[in-house]
């Protein structure tokens, strides 16, 4: 009996150094997780070379135009990409050379790009009419980027902020005052992503 114990008290260290190099083989090699992080860092670094050179060419092709572009988070935001009367949703001639401005740059440096068009209203309607109103502005502009841009239908979606109070541009203004409110916005999703801030109509 004696002898028995022993020989299970000697089994023990061994039977613990099997079960630890078994679940070795459930982590990754350092080597492999270097490489890993490594490639994500190249990813991320050549992403933001390209979202800096498209922010770019926008900025020097733009400069004529009243929009402001800006970078951030994998992103890039054309705003204000175009202007609509009040109580209307009819895409103005004057706005149009922006967006096929727009749909060359996006061609030309990523057409895979996800582009999501925001329709803003000013507060004079209803919220419900607002949000109405914003998703048609934004599919007006979401249709000429498709039909005259030439920009992949399945890449452009149209979404509503309506008259979103933390997206207002002169708070709280409506008709002439409140023109800068009544708005479209582009943004463009380098990770392909089609989710924007906020909880948008779509």
């Amino acid at each position: 009996m004696k002898n028995l114990k022993a020989a299970r008290l000697a089994l023990l260290p061994l039977s613990l150094m099997g079960f630890a190099l078994g679940g070795c083989s459930q982590y990754v090699k350092k080597a492999d997780y270097d490489a890993a992080i490594s490639e994500l860092r190249a990813n991320d670094q050549k992403q933001q070379q390209q979202i800096d050179a498209l922010t770019q060419d926008m900025q020097q092709r733009f400069a004529k135009y009243d929009a402001q572009i800006t970078a951030m988070q994998g992103r890039v935001n054309v705003d204000t990409a175009a202007h609509f009367a009040f109580g209307d949703a009819t895409l103005r001639d004057e706005d149009k050379p922006l967006l096929d401005d727009f749909a060359k740059v996006i061609s030309q440096h990523r057409s895979d790009a996800v582009i999501t068009v925001e329709g803003f209203t000013d507060p004079a309607g209803s919220a419900s009419y607002n949000k109405r109103l914003g998703l048609k502005r934004a599919e007006a502009v979401r249709d000429y980027l498709v039909s005259t841009g030439g920009l992949n239908a399945d890449k452009v979606r149209a979404v509503s902020y309506g008259e979103a109070s933390n997206r207002q541009v002169e708070k709280g203004q409506v008709r002439d005052a409140g023109s800068s409110n009544r708005r479209v916005t582009l943004v463009v999703d380098f990770a392909g992503n089609a989710t924007t801030a906020g909880t948008p109509t779509t």
